[in-house]
């Protein structure tokens, strides 16, 4: 029998009217993506909104945001800000080559710090992009941050639908609503409109209903998105009239719809959804 766990105190965020959490249950999947181009469509539609890096071992978002340069930690004020979006990430503090060799409890204390002592002022969403797996990170925050809810990043392939499972069994273990499952990299579409379904079809959204979760759609593949994100500007930025910044600004709404579900009235954007 295992001993009893206190419940973890959540931490108070004033002004960040709704977190939501970007996970999966393993890499390779798209999450940053997924994530960093959410983050934009929510941007977009009107929203404050931050995104937080929370993969200390290996973050993204300098390269997908194109802020390359690092600071000392109190060497200029955070967040920074970019494309409309307040940002944070270990990325901003060490060069791309250093390994972060920490253990889980360090992990967690600048995790807690990027939430607690960085000003992110008045956000209607702060989106956090957390490392793939279920381990250290991702139960401080999903134990401490005050989460709206989750949404999980899958593929088609069923390797990553097992492993997309087990994330969404972690975060109602930790009693965090699960938002939806959005199946990244779904279909590629040929001039025609033809759709192309390489890696399966309708994976994510039988995961969906077998978990009694929302399905949020279908990200298409696309090679700009790749390229995108090498060069520092998402797609939804870079191309928003583009076949998958559509996707992801349906995506957003939809995000947006599920979050209203549970949230208080003072805690929703002040825009209609």
């Amino acid at each position: 029998m295992q001993p009893h766990q206190p419940a973890a105190q959540k931490i108070a965020l004033p002004g960040v009217k709704n977190v939501v959490a970007v996970a999966s249950g393993k890499g390779g999947v798209g999450k940053s993506t997924v994530a960093t181009n959410l983050a934009l469509a929510l941007h977009m539609l009107g929203r404050r909104v931050g995104l937080l890096d929370a993969d200390i071992y290996g973050p993204s978002i300098p390269i997908m945001m194109n802020i390359k340069e690092t600071w000392e930690p109190n060497g200029r004020e955070w967040p920074l800000e970019q494309y409309g979006l307040k940002l944070m990430s270990m990325g901003f503090w060490v060069k791309p080559e250093v390994a972060m060799i920490w253990r889980g409890p360090m992990v967690a204390k600048y995790l807690t710090v990027f939430l607690t002592q960085i000003p992110w002022g008045e956000l209607d969403y702060l989106v956090i992009d957390l490392p793939p797996g279920t381990g250290d990170a991702q139960l401080t925050l999903t134990q401490t941050a005050p989460l709206s809810g989750a949404v999980i990043v899958t593929t088609p392939q069923d390797v990553s639908l097992i492993d997309a499972r087990k994330g969404l069994e972690m975060f109602r273990q930790v009693k965090v609503p699960v938002l939806g499952i959005v199946e990244n990299m779904s279909y590629f579409a040929t001039p025609d409109g033809k759709r192309h379904y390489l890696f399966g079809h309708a994976g994510g959204q039988k995961l969906a209903e077998n978990a009694s979760v929302p399905f949020l759609g279908e990200i298409p593949i696309d090679p700009k998105v790749a390229e995108c994100g090498d060069r520092g500007d998402p797609i939804v930025h870079k191309y928003p009239d583009s076949e998958v910044a559509k996707a992801y600004l349906k995506l957003a709404t939809t995000v947006a719809t599920e979050v209203a579900k549970g949230a208080r009235p003072e805690d929703l954007p002040g825009l209609a959804l």
